[in-house]
């Protein structure tokens, strides 16, 4: 079975190509970042006419790498949510409309199941069950797996996500845009112990997370320190580093700590990371010291498969399919979808 992944949930445009006999096939991307770094954020009318323009093309572009016609596709798998809506509904559109127009299905893929699932598209790929930290720009969650399908939910960020807290953190210390990735790069710089930042709700039982009250400490210190900075003649751009350190250390130690709690109350033996958070090279170096200490296997999707992608899609797209899912002829899309309302996949 030969299937097309679309991926258009927020900011960028993914798409693939699976092949249940030869694997991933080919995938391409398109990204946003330049678009939206004008205004400091993804605006989403903005996002949906970008997918729009670039949907068509890259289809072609997957379908030349892959090496295909496009008539040879036997499905479309599509992110339904959660997501933007106007960004989901373009995606869903060309999704459908391409399904229709070769008379094969196409199924609906919940985005967060298909960060779940991109750790099975490398060759050492995690066994059933197993703790899954997902963790991004608009999600922060722990979910126990035991099957496909079969998610609980045993902790989640009650404010911003990981990923949302360095984007407000950055931007709040005057870095660029994306804010994520320009603060783990100052991080880099920073002096280890210039700074000591709270871990937030690791001092009580529970696997939920809040990252607010982290983010309001960081733009408190750098009022702070800024001024009496300033008054000396010190350094600015070493103090921004110096923050940028202790808020990056506090947010890997809190997830971290949340990890393996989570391990510990499930049993499992096996973590997965997942989300564009994913790619932090702070987070795997510590999560990979303290799965060497502890004996649990980790596992990780290659670093472009933790961002939004299309193999991701397509790949869980499949799966479901090989269990006789599809959907009715409807474009449908959901902003909201939690993750635990996913049917169980039967074999």
């Amino acid at each position: 079975m030969i299937v097309l992944g679309i991926e258009s949930s927020c900011d960028e445009t993914g798409l693939a190509v699976y092949d249940s006999e030869r694997g991933l096939r080919a995938h391409v991307l398109h990204s946003q970042v330049e678009l939206h770094a004008e205004y400091g954020g993804v605006v989403p009318e903005l996002a949906s006419r970008d997918h729009i323009r670039y949907l068509l093309p890259l289809a072609e572009d997957v379908f030349a790498q892959a090496g295909i016609d496009k008539s040879q596709l036997d499905a479309v798998a599509y992110t339904a949510g959660p997501g933007l809506i106007g960004a989901l509904m373009s995606g869903a559109a060309v999704a459908r409309s391409l399904a229709w127009a070769l008379d094969i299905p196409a199924v609906e893929v919940h985005h967060m199941e298909g960060h779940l699932l991109a750790p099975l598209l490398e060759d050492k790929a995690p066994e059933f069950p197993f703790v899954a930290l997902l963790v991004s720009g608009g999600h922060t969650l722990l979910a126990h797996v035991r099957a496909i399908g079969d998610y609980e939910i045993i902790g989640q960020s009650l404010d911003d996500a990981a990923g949302e807290a360095f984007d407000k953190t950055a931007k709040m210390l005057g870095m660029g845009y994306p804010g994520g990735p320009v603060l783990a790069q100052a991080a880099q710089s920073g002096r280890p112990g210039a700074f000591t930042f709270p871990r937030p709700m690791t001092d009580r039982p529970g696997l939920d997370f809040s990252f607010s009250g982290l983010k309001t400490f960081a733009l408190n210190t750098w009022q702070q320190q800024r001024k009496h900075v300033e008054d000396c003649a010190g350094n600015i751009e070493q103090l921004r580093n110096d923050i940028a350190l202790a808020f990056e250390q506090a947010v890997v130690d809190t997830l971290v700590i949340k990890c393996r709690r989570a391990l510990k109350q499930t049993g499992a033996r096996q973590l997965i990371v997942a989300g564009g958070v994913g790619a932090n090279r702070h987070l795997r170096a510590r999560l990979q010291e303290v799965a060497e200490q502890d004996g649990f296997r980790l596992s990780f999707p290659r670093i472009e498969f933790c961002t939004d992608n299309g193999a991701m899609i397509a790949y869980a797209g499949w799966l479901r399919l090989q269990a006789g899912e599809s959907q009715p002829a409807d474009i449908d899309a959901r902003a909201r979808w939690p993750l635990d309302e996913l049917s169980k996949l039967v074999t």
